[in-house]
This record gives C-alpha cells, sequence and structure tokens, in this order.
C-alpha cells in the first residue's frame, strides 16, 4: 500500500506532462486529419466504386472491388503520362531548379550587394508571382504571336509555335523559370554557414574553384541538397495549373502528366471513382521518392 501510494504522484505527474505535450497540438493534429487524412481517405475509398459526377452513381455510387485498378493498370494512358511525369519532374525540379538554383547561390556568393541583389530579385519575381498569373505571362512569352517570337523576328530567325513543335521542353522551362528562387534561397542560407577557413585552406593547397566545390562545399550542404531535392521533386509532381494554361496536356498527350490525366478523367470524363483510382498512384509515387529521400537524409545523420 505504502509502494503504491508513493507511485501516485509520480504518475500524476507523468500524465500531467504528457497533458501540456498533447493539448497544445491537438488543434494541430485535428486539421491534419481533417483537411489531408480525411480527403485520402475518402479518395481510397471512392477509387473502389464506380462514382461520378452524373447519373446514378452520383448519387448511389456501387461497389466495384479492383475493377478500376484493373483498368488503370491494363491503360497505356497511364503508362504515357506515368513517363511524360518522370521525364516533366526529372528535368524541372532535379536538374533545372536545384541545379540553376545551386548555380545561381554559388556564382552570386562573393558578388557585391548589388549584384546578388539584381540577380534575387530577377529570380524571386517569378516565384512570387501567383501560378495562374505566371501560366499566363509564359503562354504570352511562347505563343505563335508571343514575345520570343518576336525577338527572334527581330534579329532574323525562324519563329515557331513553341507550344506545339516542343511542348514537354516549353513546360519545362515554364515550371523552371518559375520555381528556381525556392532552390536559390535554399542553396544560399547553406553556403552561408559553410566555413570560408576550408575553402582557403583548399586554394593555398593548390585547388581550383570546381575542386574546392566538390571536396569542400558540396559535402558541407550536402543535407540541404537532399532536402530541397525531396521538397521540388514533390512540388513538381503535383503542377497542375502551369501546364494546364499552357498546353492543357497537349497537342495529343505529349504533355499530359498524372495530374492532368486524374483531372481529365474526373472532371472532363465524369467518372470520379476511376480519377480518385489515379489520384492514388500519384500519392504512392510521390510517397516513394519521399521514402528515397528521407533514407538518405537519414543515412547521413
Amino acid at each position: 500500500m505504502t509502494t503504491a501510494a508513493a507511485l501516485r504522484p509520480e504518475a500524476r505527474r507523468r500524465g500531467a506532462a504528457v497533458s501540456r505535450w498533447l493539448l497544445p497540438m491537438a488543434p494541430a493534429v485535428l486539421l491534419l486529419g481533417l483537411f489531408v487524412a480525411g480527403p485520402i481517405l475518402w479518395s481510397g475509398y471512392v477509387s473502389f466504386t464506380n462514382a461520378a459526377l452524373t447519373g446514378s452513381a452520383a448519387t448511389d455510387p456501387e461497389f466495384v472491388g479492383l475493377e478500376n485498378f484493373r483498368r488503370l493498370f491494363a491503360d497505356p494512358a497511364l503508362w504515357r503520362s506515368a513517363w511524360v511525369t518522370v521525364v516533366f519532374t526529372v528535368g524541372s525540379a532535379v536538374i533545372g531548379q536545384n541545379g540553376l538554383g545551386l548555380l545561381i547561390a554559388v556564382l552570386t556568393r562573393h558578388r557585391n550587394r548589388l549584384l546578388r541583389n539584381t540577380v534575387g530579385i530577377a529570380v524571386v519575381s517569378a516565384w512570387v508571382l501567383p501560378e495562374l498569373v505566371a501560366a499566363f505571362a509564359l503562354y504570352a512569352f511562347l505563343n505563335p504571336e508571343g514575345t520570343l517570337n518576336a525577338l527572334l523576328g527581330a534579329v532574323g530567325l525562324n519563329e515557331q509555335d513553341w507550344l506545339y513543335s516542343a511542348p514537354l521542353l516549353a513546360v519545362i522551362l515554364g515550371n523552371v523559370w518559375r520555381g528556381t528562387a525556392f532552390s536559390m534561397l535554399v542553396y544560399q542560407a547553406a553556403l552561408s554557414e559553410v566555413p570560408t577557413e576550408l575553402a582557403e585552406a583548399a586554394e593555398v593547397d593548390g585547388a581550383g574553384a570546381l575542386r574546392r566545390f566538390w571536396h569542400v562545399t558540396l559535402p558541407i550542404i550536402r543535407r540541404s541538397v537532399l532536402t530541397n531535392l525531396m521538397l521540388v521533386t514533390l512540388q513538381t509532381l503535383g503542377v497542375f495549373t502551369l501546364i494546364y494554361v499552357l498546353t492543357a496536356g497537349g497537342p495529343g498527350d505529349a504533355t499530359q502528366t498524372l495530374p492532368l490525366l486524374m483531372y481529365d478523367e474526373a472532371f472532363e470524363l465524369d467518372e470520379i471513382g476511376y480519377g480518385a483510382t489515379i489520384s492514388l498512384v500519384l500519392l504512392a509515387v510521390g510517397a516513394l521518392f519521399a521514402v528515397v529521400y528521407a533514407r538518405t537524409l537519414r543515412e547521413e545523420v
């Protein structure tokens, strides 16, 4: 009895400590459950039904089991869209935004403040624009009567319809233009933490700029590189508005990524259940990228 009585105050203290941690987190957990977990669970349920926007399936959808999944994985459109999504993501996020952002951050690191601010404003201005506004600005630049063809015609070069002749390249470059600022800011912050003494010591030892960057700077900012890659990759997987405004997935299906395929099936063809199935595939692709990056980051600790 004495031992039990002695343990009660300790148990009450532990309970109070747990409550102090849990109560402030409760609103955040509730919101995450409502606006994140809720839609995901609803999409998972709908993907097993024939839910539609119109007709009897809109009010009383029937359970169809794995039929949507069998249909999806037998559909050539899925594999074409998956390939376009991979090319778009690697080209505009992994290589484009990540590489260009790192390059700008490195080249402007030791430059004067005026040059750094000028370059920073020019790059960030595209990032702060609403996505719809940025997409229309790109369309005005790339369409046959747009700014790019006007500049090419002024110097005697051939004009063309860039959104028809090179649509995937156009949307990749457009996404690079809009999203590079985030990577640049991440790398500017990371480079500011690199001790200058290490680079100076390497320079004294005869290492050139490229070798100093590869063997001194890059290992120090490795975690920032991996974190930035994860963030820009996941963001790029879900890009919709930019591509939809520029090409709407065309010509044909040349720029139809998984988000556009999902939209077409769910809202253009009214097959909500089938569209939800595509959304789960996209979610799985994003989760795969996240797991790979997260494991790599954990190994760096």
